[in-house]
C-alpha cells in the first residue's frame, strides 16, 4: 500500500509529489498522458518566476519531474478509471490494475475544449493556442483571431487587442454570454472586429498557420481570414469523470476547502481540477504544495 497516490503529473501533481516524497511518504503518481499536462505543450512560458528569459513548457515540466523523482516519487503511465473510499483505504483502479493508498491527491487538471476541425491539431503550438495570457506575447503586432462568445473569450480578445495588430472575434451566434461591462468594452474597441454567425471549419498554413476558413452558419458561404494566431476559448473540460459521484462537485470541478481537502476525508484535490477562478501554472504549484503538506498532516493525525 502507498501512503499517497497522486492522480495527474501536471504542475500541481508533481509539486504535491515533491512535498510528500520529501516527507518520507511512499508516493505514486499516475498519469495517462504527457508528463507535465497542459503546461508541457506550452511553447514558451514567460510568467513563471525564476526564469527571467522564459522557459519552454516541456523543459520546465521535465525539471518538475526530475525533482519529484529525486525525492523518491514513482511515476507510472496509466489511465485512472475509478476511485473508491473504503475503511481499509483508498482504491484506485486503472487501465493496468488496482492500487491502494492511505490518501489520494487528485490533480488531473482541466483541458480547453477543442474545436475539432481540420488543421487544429497540426498547428497546435504553431499558431493555435488555448491560452491568451500564456501565448499572446508571441503575436505582438500580428493579426489574430479568438473563437468563443463567453466571458473568457471576450476578455481574451480585449487582452490580445493590446498586443496584436488586429483581433477578430469569431462567434457562431449574434449575442454574447458575458457581462454587460465586458461586452461594452469589446464593442467600443477599435482593434476588435466581430465575425458573428460564423464558425471555423479549417486551419491552414505552411510551417506555421496563416489563415482560417470560416463558414457563415446562416448562408453557408465561406471566407478566408488571414491571421497568424488562433486562440480557442469555448470552455474547459474537467478531467474528473472517474470520480463517479464520490465527491462534491461544482460545474464538473471538485470542491475543496483552503487545505485542498475534498468532501471525503483523505482525498485531496489540487490545480485546475478544483472549482476555482484562476488557472495558471503558478496557482497550480501553490495548490500542489498545500495539498502535499495537508496530506502529510492528515496521515500523521
Amino acid at each position: 500500500m502507498y501512503d499517497v497516490i497522486i492522480l495527474g503529473a501536471g504542475p500541481a501533481g508533481l509539486t504535491a509529489a515533491i512535498y510528500t516524497s520529501r516527507a518520507w511518504l511512499r508516493t505514486l503518481i499516475l498519469e495517462s498522458g504527457m508528463i507535465g499536462g497542459n503546461a508541457a505543450i506550452a511553447d514558451k512560458i514567460d510568467n513563471y518566476p525564476g526564469f527571467p528569459m522564459g522557459i519552454m513548457g516541456e523543459e520546465l515540466m521535465e525539471l518538475f519531474r526530475q525533482q519529484a523523482e529525486r525525492f523518491g516519487a514513482e511515476i507510472r503511465n496509466e489511465e485512472v478509471t475509478h476511485i473508491e473510499d473504503t475503511p481499509e483505504g483508498k482504491i484506485v483502479t486503472t487501465s493496468e490494475g488496482e492500487y491502494r493508498a492511505r490518501a489520494l491527491i487528485i490533480a488531473t487538471g482541466a483541458r480547453r475544449r477543442e474545436l475539432g476541425v481540420a488543421g487544429e491539431q497540426e498547428y497546435m503550438g504553431r499558431g493555435v493556442s488555448y491560452c491568451a495570457t500564456c501565448d499572446g506575447a508571441f503575436f505582438r503586432g500580428a493579426p489574430v483571431a479568438v473563437v468563443g462568445g463567453g466571458e473568457s473569450a471576450l476578455k481574451e480578445a480585449l487582452y490580445l487587442a493590446e498586443i496584436a495588430s488586429k483581433v477578430y472575434l469569431i462567434h457562431r451566434r449574434e449575442g454574447f454570454r458575458a457581462s454587460r461591462d465586458t461586452v461594452e468594452k469589446l464593442m467600443k474597441h477599435p482593434k476588435i472586429e466581430k465575425k458573428l454567425n460564423r464558425v471555423v471549419t479549417r486551419v491552414e498554413g505552411d510551417s506555421l498557420m496563416n489563415r482560417l476558413i470560416l463558414q457563415d452558419v446562416q448562408k453557408g458561404s465561406e471566407e478566408v481570414l488571414e491571421v497568424e494566431g488562433l486562440f480557442v476559448s469555448i470552455g474547459l473540460v474537467a478531467g474528473a469523470e472517474f470520480t463517479g459521484g464520490l465527491l462534491e462537485m461544482q460545474d464538473g470541478y471538485i470542491v475543496t476547502d483552503q487545505d485542498m481537502q475534498t468532501s471525503v476525508p483523505g482525498i485531496f484535490a489540487a490545480g485546475d481540477i478544483r472549482a476555482k477562478h484562476m488557472r495558471q501554472i503558478a496557482t497550480a504549484v501553490g495548490d500542489g504544495a498545500q495539498a502535499g503538506m495537508a496530506v502529510s498532516e492528515y496521515l500523521v493525525d
